[in-house]
């Protein structure tokens, strides 16, 4: 079915037999089974749909991180100097703000530096590090960077200064000469959990460091950020990381997080937190700073507790999202959409050397989503060109842009299976977008390009008794996104335009069924459109989700796509 969009639609294929398999097994009604098999849930995660599961530390015995909990805990035995060097997105600040809360309990000396990507570019580098041993530390722990920076751990050895990487990204032998790195891509025992970010992995270490020197920091305080940074990171919440976001969501407690309850404070929330607020609210507010030159703003928010500090980053932070959000909105209407639909490509490679390079990599999303392609945009800064790259599932650009840089067509660049970074010479460029072109048919084979919705339901499923029974799979997110439902012959009976954005609407089926449904940023497009004035029956794709207003919870339909 094509919709009014553009866009193919198919029902989700599932196995009947292994759908009925688990009715028997567990008493699971038939749309919870089929939502079970075609998200490939393993046994683990089925059996902590009906019980609770303890979140233990899954890397006690990985002697990665012994190795480098035996090298941390002997600098600050010693009370020597610590640099961390943090990326400038949520999850570089979120791992960062844990090590500065880390060592502040210790009173341990130590400063931290978050690249400006305008003026230092990405990762780790030479040049960097020529800067930060100013300040003569003996030890440089870089967080969600440093896999591919050979060059400037050989710079780090040269001046006799420890390191240790911890990070996600791509990494290929030879390794960095680091005193230690851990990163499940090395391959090194723990690889089945290459799906977890940098803050992850920094909690995980810490966990296991604060026992070795036996730190009363509770860190359990602060697994909001790994959850927060596991969302912004696009990492699936599956396995390790949907136990984390359970554990989170059960027992965080905004009001025991000074920066989460002034930003709810200053966008007058009153809900739970939940992982909408992390991926769509919060998320966006503290990566701004990183987009917009004040890459430092959103680890000092997460770092401190000092309330002014934390009013003032916040109103700043807020501030720099609202114009982020005012750039992005030009940049996205001067993109001509219909000639890439035409170009008709298998990875959508955008080149514009006005866009603002801290907005490249949200540009690069947007037209992932709405293509459902591997996307990548392309700008000119300081007489390079720089590109920031989003996959979808089933292939992987972090692995793609590495392979490039083995080839010498890109300057530096890293990024993990859903996103990464690059810079290039402007007489390459050609040659990139055919490596990439070629690249992505050779692995690339695993996508498929049609949008699925989860299964076709009546109207009358609108209810409080089948939105709890999906509620099971909680939390939902990538890799287990809140199921999609084809709802069919339904009207428009009422129409009501929110915030001069969104659409505000009542379906009625022709049973007589009501549905309340919202259709978010849809006034200046063929949704919007429709809503607001097409008279017939029309088939509807959606998601049903809670609604909080004025204390009260209903059910809401949020409109996906409109297909006639």
């Amino acid at each position: 079915m094509i919709s009014i969009t553009g866009k193919k639609w198919l029902e989700q294929k599932t196995n009947n037999n292994s759908i009925e398999k688990l009715k028997q097994d567990h008493n699971f009604s038939n749309i919870l089974s089929k939502l079970i098999v075609s998200r490939d849930f393993d046994q683990e995660e089925i059996f902590s749909i009906k019980n609770n599961l303890n979140l233990n530390n899954v890397f006690l015995n990985n002697k990665d991180f012994k190795q480098s909990v035996e090298l941390l805990s002997d600098i600050i035995n010693k009370k020597e100097n610590i640099c961390i060097l943090g990326d400038y997105d949520v999850d570089g600040s979120a791992a960062t703000s844990l090590l500065v809360r880390f060592f502040k309990s210790l009173n341990q000396p130590f400063y931290f530096y978050i690249p400006d990507r305008e003026q230092d570019g990405y990762g780790a580098s030479r040049k960097l590090f020529e800067k930060l041993i100013l300040k003569k530390p003996k030890l440089v722990i870089m967080v969600d960077c440093g896999s591919t920076s050979i060059e400037a751990i050989d710079f780090l050895n040269k001046k006799k200064v420890k390191s240790l990487i911890i990070d996600h990204h791509e990494i290929n032998k030879p390794f960095p000469k680091a005193n230690a790195i851990i990163n499940p891509k090395k391959n090194n025992g723990y690889i089945k959990y290459d799906y977890l970010c940098a803050t992850t992995l920094v909690y995980f270490f810490l966990d296991l460091l604060s026992k070795k020197i036996k730190c009363n920091i509770n860190l359990n305080n602060y697994l909001i950020y790994v959850l927060l940074a596991t969302v912004c990171d696009v990492m699936p919440l599956r396995k390790l990381n949907r136990l984390i976001a359970q554990n989170v969501l059960k027992n965080f407690n905004i009001q025991n997080n000074l920066a989460f309850k002034e930003i709810f404070n200053l966008k007058n929330k009153k809900n739970k937190v939940d992982i909408d607020d992390l991926g769509y609210l919060i998320g966006p507010i503290l990566n701004a700073g990183g987009r917009l030159r004040k890459s430092n703003y959103a680890t000092e928010l997460l770092s401190t507790d000092d309330l002014s500090e934390i009013n003032e980053k916040s109103i700043q932070l807020i501030k720099l999202n609202e114009k982020r959000k005012d750039l992005e909105k030009n940049i996205l209407d001067n993109i001509n959409f219909d000639k890439i639909v035409n170009l008709d490509e298998n990875i959508i490679i955008h080149y514009d050397p006005t866009i603002n390079e801290g907005l490249i990599g949200i540009i690069a999303a947007r037209l992932k989503d709405h293509f459902n392609r591997p996307s990548i945009i392309i700008t000119k800064s300081n007489n390079v060109l720089k590109g920031s790259c989003r996959s979808v599932f089933g292939y992987d650009i972090g692995k793609s842009i590495k392979n490039s840089l083995d080839e010498n067509i890109i300057l530096n660049g890293g990024g993990h299976n859903m996103a990464a970074g690059f810079s290039l010479n402007e007489e390459n460029l050609t040659k990139f977008k055919k490596f990439m072109s070629e690249n992505f048919l050779k692995n690339g084979s695993l996508i498929n390009y049609n949008f699925c919705y989860d299964a076709e339901i009546s109207s009358s499923a609108f209810n409080k008794d089948f939105f709890n029974d999906i509620k099971k799979l909680e939390p939902f997110g990538t890799g287990n996104q809140l199921p999609i439902f084809f709802f069919k012959d339904l009207e428009i009976i009422k129409t009501n335009i929110v915030d001069n954005k969104h659409i505000s609407s009542i379906f009625k089926s022709k049973t007589g069924f009501s549905i309340n449904s919202i259709a978010f940023n849809s006034i200046d497009n063929e949704i919007g459109k429709y809503m607001l004035n097409y008279k017939k029956k029309l088939n509807v794709v959606g998601q049903i989700k809670e609604n909080f207003w004025n204390n009260k919870k209903t059910l809401q339909l949020t409109v996906k796509d409109l297909i006639l």
